[in-house]
């Protein structure tokens, strides 16, 4: 099979992360006879720095050609210590999901039983959790009329919504809980927010397209609260995307670390694949970021995008085996793990290559 792939690797981290996913790639067309293409974009700071602009239109024109884009991160401290800057490279990464039409988030939140020491939360709790967050992605306040009045003393941001923006990715949300546990929780605030009723309501209207799917809803403080106490209880939560935004970076914790979950955007295209964390400057360059997260990331893009199965399935079983075999990332590291089984990006990446070279062959 022939795809092509546009590679966005952004700003900080970004860049040494995906170059492992990347090298994954490779060795999946190469053991299952695939055949892969690559085209490269800028985005974020990198683009600023190069273009002037956070979203060139030429990273958009290829990404809408890609069968697919593997993504880093976007980001700089300059921009988040200026909060007067009207070009920041954030928006490039909204700008994209708007392009392309990425209404849906899918943050995939499962725990690898060999990193149940590395959450926060006592590994009673943790055990089994496996929770498929659908966050939407194009409305709400990041895109809603923003400004300021009174002479600059008083700012806003609308948090707005639309009944088919929030049915579209509802209908997603429904159709993945039939393939899981047939749960799906939907957070809002629909006590307070009035853009929260609409979506609550909408949400009761698809529901009753799927009657083999337990439905509850939970406000988003509540929500916050519970995936703490007890994310067993979650099979599918869908959300708003700022609730959402909240909502996966929380459940990082229950994962080990930022540096371990992957997330898939897409719409009715071109779909857009990336670790959830940032650019991460204060370590970029160091050599020690987590590439699991893009390894994982890949793995989306084979089974959503691609519809290669066995292949996703490969390398997810190949991240397994790394870490059975004990190795770690210094994020998800702890006291009793060996320094020599302490690895940098570079080195956690070959032994991924390593793990998946001997599985398929075998």
């Amino acid at each position: 099979m022939k795809k092509h792939i546009v590679v966005i690797a952004g700003d900080g981290i970004g860049q040494e992360v995906t170059a492992v996913g990347k090298q994954v790639l490779d060795a999946i067309a190469e053991k299952f006879g695939h055949e892969f293409t690559y085209d490269e974009a800028l985005i974020g700071h990198a683009a600023i720095e190069a273009t002037g602009h956070p979203l060139p239109e030429e990273t958009v024109t290829k990404s809408k050609q890609s069968d697919a884009i593997l993504f880093g991160a976007v980001g700089h401290p300059k921009y988040d210590n200026d909060p007067s800057a009207k070009v920041r490279p954030e928006q490039g990464l909204l700008g994209i999901r708007k392009a392309l039409g990425l209404y849906a988030n899918l943050r995939p939140i499962k725990l690898f039983d060999e990193l149940l020491q590395a959450s926060s939360i006592k590994p009673e709790f943790l055990k089994g959790a496996d929770i498929l967050f659908f966050r939407e992605l194009t409305g709400d306040v990041y895109f809603g009329e923003k400004g300021r009045k009174d002479e600059g003393d008083t700012a806003y941001d609308t948090m707005i919504y639309s009944r088919y923006e929030v049915e579209r990715i509802a209908v997603k949300a429904f159709e993945a809980a039939m393939t899981r546990r047939k749960k799906l929780c939907s957070v809002d605030k629909a006590n307070v927010l009035e853009s929260s009723r609409l979506w609550r309501e909408v949400v009761q209207e698809v529901a009753r397209r799927y009657p083999e799917v337990e439905v509850e809803h939970q406000f988003i403080d509540a929500a916050a609260m519970l995936l703490i106490k007890d994310p067993r209880r979650f099979d599918v939560v869908l959300t708003g995307n700022l609730f959402g935004d909240i909502l996966t970076d929380e459940a990082s914790q229950i994962a080990g670390s930022m540096g371990m979950l992957a997330s898939a955007s897409v719409g009715d295209t071109t779909g857009l694949y990336e670790p959830i964390h940032g650019s991460a400057h204060d370590i970029t360059g160091k050599g020690v970021a987590n590439p699991l997260a893009s390894v994982l990331s890949a793995a989306l893009m084979l089974d959503i995008s691609f519809g290669m199965k066995a292949e996703a399935e490969a390398v997810v079983n190949a991240v397994d085996q790394v870490l059975k075999a004990g190795y770690r990332t210094r994020d998800i590291a702890d006291a009793q793990t060996p320094t020599d089984r302490i690895l940098g990006t570079e080195a956690m990446g070959r032994q991924i290559l390593n793990h998946l070279s001997v599985q398929v062959t075998a």
